[in-house]
């Protein structure tokens, strides 16, 4: 009964559908679920660091359970997605109830589905691989598990990562060198990948070129479907879901540096990443906020994640995170102090 607390992941897509359907002041009702109910709730459940026992541990990495909980993402974020689109086209909204909205189907993608795709991404099965794509259809970051998983994880807490945020880098700096470094690296990645394989560039094996194409037949359908508005609509949220990921991104790893040893950066270890153990982020986020495990040993499925010893440790959850990085001064003034313990 215990793991039936993954099932608040859904509080996310349900307070969405709360910001569409009672619209006014609730629409956004996402907002502040996320960045204001879980941080105060944040701030008053005591945090957890128990361990798994091993027997539970193997016992839990084959549980289709935890998979089912992924897989059903897809189908709710395109039903809510879908809806919210068309409501979009017909509904008569004031200037703040499109604000609010769309922000709430920007969280909706961020949640959802990136932080979701960052999960299956990982695994090999074409299924996975196939709704990890569908999940960040709708976000415009299709190159994100390629760039990830042959760039991030090989590059983190190094000055060739541009996914690692650097220690007085604002987080509006970061966006930019965030974004458009990782797109370039992914571009580098896939043409070794062609070179490897021995194909051309107009081939089916050069997925980037694949991911511009379904992305731009996505858009290209909203535009069909609702008109231009609604299509700017969408790509609104898409870069609002992708601008939410990369600030998590930036909450990740801020700060933390690998070091060099006889001109070779040492092995990724658990203190390259920060840890936060706040119940709430670690539920509604898949248990991506155990980073410092996930990048410790990056095939391990998120219920097994631990909280391993020595890692940093965030003040906050990350949500209440996220919102402090939105203001450089008071961010570098929590943070800072931390970096030198």
């Amino acid at each position: 009964m215990k793991d039936l607390k993954y099932l608040m992941a859904y509080s996310v897509p349900l307070s969405v559908v709360a910001s569409f359907y009672f619209k006014g002041a609730a629409s956004y009702t996402a907002l502040a679920y996320v960045f204001l109910f879980i941080p105060l709730a944040e701030s008053i459940i005591p945090v957890k660091h128990k361990e798994l026992p091993v027997a539970d541990i193997k016992e839990r990495a084959l549980n289709r359970f935890f998979d089912w909980l992924l897989y059903l993402n897809v189908p709710i974020v395109y039903a809510i997605l879908g809806f919210g689109l068309y409501d979009f086209s017909t509904a008569s909204l004031s200037t703040y109830e499109y604000i609010g909205l769309v922000f709430a189907l920007g969280i909706l993608l961020a949640t959802n589905a990136v932080n979701v795709a960052h999960e299956l991404g990982h695994r090999k099965s074409k299924f996975e691989i196939l709704l990890t794509r569908l999940l960040l259809l709708p976000c415009l970051y299709m190159h994100f598990t390629m760039e990830h998983n042959h760039g991030h994880h090989k590059y983190v807490a190094t000055d060739l990562d541009p996914a690692t945020a650097k220690k007085g880098q604002s987080l509006y700096h970061f966006w930019i060198t965030s974004v458009i470094g990782q797109y370039k690296n992914a571009w580098r990645i896939q043409t070794k990948l062609l070179k490897k394989h021995g194909a051309h560039f107009f081939s089916i094996k050069n997925n980037m070129l694949l991911f511009s194409v379904y992305q731009a037949a996505y858009l290209g359908g909203v535009y069909a479907l609702f008109g231009f508005k609604i299509f700017l609509i969408a790509l609104i949220v898409g870069t609002i879901s992708f601008l939410f990921l990369e600030t998590i991104n930036y909450i990740e790893h801020y700060g933390l540096m690998r070091k060099k040893i006889n001109g070779k950066y040492e092995k990724v270890q658990n203190i390259h990443s920060w840890n936060s153990d706040h119940v709430m982020g670690r539920i509604v986020l898949y248990e991506l906020t155990r980073h410092s495990d996930h990048h410790f040993r990056a095939s391990k499925k998120y219920q097994v994640l631990e909280s391993l010893e020595n890692s940093p440790t965030m003040p906050f959850g990350y949500p209440g995170s996220m919102l402090l990085a939105t203001l450089p001064p008071l961010w570098y003034t929590v943070m800072h102090p931390k970096l030198q313990n």
